[in-house]
């Protein structure tokens, strides 16, 4: 015999409040007898429900919570054991309730527990799809721009410091704007950035059009800028964190010159 099974059945309680029938009853006493665990069992569920019984005539609002504080605080007590004669039948509503209510508070344990976590998968997914409209609607926005026969293209190829560095500049006169392609550009060491620089060539006149501090967290390596000015070339370089007034011509990365209009 499995104690563990046999006593996790219920079929001690409905022994104690006389619910089953003769046969099963009797099986149940030779269990008892013969399985000192079965005894010690029978005897603390047996203490519980008098005790419950006792508290239930104090306290007509006697809680669940109560319930189990009683059932914590029971010492069980080892006497011999007879068949019942008692009718336990006063004590079976305790019975049913101790039982009906253990099962229904894991029930609502596991259901809350299912709750929060179809809430936070939720949460994920409507996330992922936010992401995902964001990043759609950026694409397209962005082919929008690549595919306008207005927007001037200017290629940025790698210089001295850098030669296999590369860049493309897209710029929008109409919005006063280029979108910076800089997949071409390696990783920057610690404490660098890149900075992007409008250019007049004649004579040569930087403009500074910021840096890209987000460089390393943006996947695409897309980056919308403001330009203001009549840009004759662009150029790249690798500043301090925080920028420069003029270009580090020595970390010179990238440079391209506007192509003139016909």
């Amino acid at each position: 015999m499995n104690i563990k099974n046999y006593i996790e059945s219920g079929i001690l309680e409905l022994y104690i409040a006389g619910s089953l029938s003769e046969n099963e009853n009797e099986e149940v006493y030779v269990a008892i007898k013969e399985n000192p665990e079965l005894l010690t069992e029978v005897l603390s569920i047996e203490s519980a429900i008098v005790k419950l019984t006792a508290a239930a005539k104090k306290d007509s609002e006697y809680s669940f919570a109560t319930i189990i504080k009683e059932i914590d605080k029971t010492e069980t007590k080892v006497i011999s054991i007879t068949k019942p004669k008692t009718n336990w039948l006063q004590y079976s509503g305790w019975a049913a309730t101790l039982l009906i209510g253990s099962t229904l508070i894991w029930s609502l344990s596991q259901n809350n527990k299912l709750k929060d976590q179809v809430a936070s998968e939720k949460q994920q997914l409507e996330q992922q799809i936010e992401n995902a409209s964001n990043s759609l609607a950026e694409a397209e926005k962005l082919i929008t721009v690549f595919r306008d026969k207005d927007i001037i293209s200017v290629p940025l190829a790698g210089q001295q410091v850098s030669p296999n560095s590369y860049a493309k500049v897209y710029w929008d006169k109409k919005t006063k704007s280029i979108y910076l392609d800089a997949k071409g550009l390696p990783e920057p060491p610690k404490g660098k950035v890149y900075q992007v620089w409008s250019l007049k060539m004649s004579p040569l006149t930087p403009t500074s059009l910021g840096t890209i501090d987000t460089f390393t967290a943006d996947a695409n390596k897309i980056f919308t800028i403001k330009n203001a000015n009549e840009s004759e070339a662009f150029g790249i370089t690798l500043e301090n964190e925080g920028g420069s007034e003029s270009p580090t011509l020595e970390q010179l990365y990238t440079l391209g010159v506007v192509a003139a209009t016909p």
